[in-house]
């Protein structure tokens, strides 16, 4: 029997198709892309992929959910099964098991919420009355002499902290000014505890710490009181408070906000191995100019012991000696060079004495001769023959007789 084909035939869908067409119509939801589920923690999971699993239930339903690794550190350190929470994030199918399920992106404890709103209200109160503030944060001193602490007597925070002080600062005073961190009473307990430090001790900083807890367990340090109170303190003060990640109006107008009640304490006390460093580097720096400043001091002794010396009456006698030393060297030197130089013009004068000496003339095989008058007998004509005459020599005398006296012809 021949069957006729319909004339319409109906469209199918695979299953991947249908899941995703729901995962679509789902992310494109703008309530589910952007909401806040309550309910119940059940089947809390954390492989070793770093992922968080759980299911959200209440009365009548539950919603799988999860958190990837990116936002673990947005999510409560004491999440666990049975804990009533708030959880934010978007709607979305797992499409493998064709499941929908809750991609959290920030977990809170139930009740958190109106907290958080609280919070949010009174620090926008706060902070336009100037509270937080930059300009009116007082500076934390380097060296603090004094430090008191403003926590519970049994806070586990309190003993790192002073274990820390301790290393780092072990000559500093510490005042514990004790109050409830916790509950209803604390926040009277706190403001009194930071009066009393104020009042009696004066110390040089104040820590305000408490370990980390819930926004319920923080709240004293969002109340209105203790921050009024932390920002009229005379001295300045370091909140520690919670964690890392938690904040709380404290830390908003406090004059530094510490990660935790430990790095409150290092922010607090300088580190001695630091201040040895330093203390070796400016006892170094010390001797360096200590030395400079003795051999300038040197220097400008011994210029002064110049100066006075070449002021001084026996500097002058003896430069006056020295003096007339060298003027006595050079007059000596004159007279000699005088004399030798009259010795000289004398020995000169001698030889042209010498020379122009009559006797050295007979020395030379000449002679004088003189009539009996004694007269030198320069001519002929002088003498008669007969008539006696002196012959002198060079080594002595010659008598005698003129027998002729003639003249030559060149004469005549």
């Amino acid at each position: 029997m021949f069957e006729q084909p319909a004339l319409f035939q109906s469209l199918s869908f695979s299953v991947t198709e249908v899941t995703h067409y729901v995962r679509t119509l789902l992310e494109k939801d703008e309530l589910l892309g952007d909401i806040w589920v309550r309910g119940e923690i059940s089947n809390l999971a954390r492989p070793r992929s770093g992922h968080i699993y759980f299911t959200l239930k209440d009365a009548s339903a539950s919603l799988r959910g999860v958190v990837w690794r990116s936002n673990i550190m947005r999510m409560p350190a004491n999440l666990r099964d049975g804990m009533e929470v708030e959880a934010h994030g978007s709607i979305g199918v797992y499409e493998r098991d064709g499941q929908y399920q809750l991609y959290a992106d920030f977990i809170r404890e139930a009740g958190e919420g109106l907290l958080y709103q609280e919070f949010l209200r009174l620090k926008e109160k706060l902070e336009a009355e100037g509270l937080f503030a930059e300009e009116k944060k007082r500076p934390v001193p380097e060296r603090p002499k004094k430090i008191g602490i403003v926590t519970s007597r049994t806070a586990a925070a309190l003993q790192d902290v002073l274990n820390i002080l301790r290393q780092r600062s072990p000559w500093v005073e510490v005042f514990l000014s004790p109050a409830a961190v916790q509950g209803d009473e604390s926040p009277p307990e706190i403001v009194r505890a930071l009066e009393r430090l104020n009042r009696l001790v004066k110390p040089d900083v104040i820590l305000l710490v408490r370990g980390g807890g819930s926004l319920e367990d923080l709240w004293a340090f969002n109340d209105e009181r203790v921050v009024r109170a932390v920002a009229a303190s005379e001295a300045p003060v370091i909140s520690g408070v919670g964690h890392e990640t938690d904040f709380t109006l404290v830390d908003f107008c406090a004059d530094l906000r510490a990660p935790t009640p430990t790095g409150a304490a290092v922010r607090a006390a300088p580190d001695r191995s630091e201040l040895l460093g330093e203390l070796v580097d400016q006892q170094r720096r010390l001797s360096y100019a200590l030395e400079d400043w003795l051999t300038d001091a040197r220097n400008s002794t011994n210029a002064s012991a110049s100066h006075l010396q070449s002021l001084s009456p026996r500097w002058r006698v003896q430069n006056d000696h020295q003096r007339l030393d060298g003027i006595t060297e050079r007059l000596y030197t004159s007279v000699l060079h005088r004399q030798q130089t009259r010795r000289m013009a004398v020995q000169n004068c001698s030889v042209r004495l010498e020379n122009l000496n009559p006797l050295a003339v007979l020395k030379r095989g000449y002679s004088l001769v003189f009539d009996a008058n004694g007269s030198l007998v320069q001519s002929y004509k002088q003498v008669q023959p007969e008539e006696r005459i002196d012959i002198h020599l060079a080594d002595g005398r010659l008598s005698a007789k003129v027998s002729t006296a003639e003249g030559t012809a060149n004469a005549e």
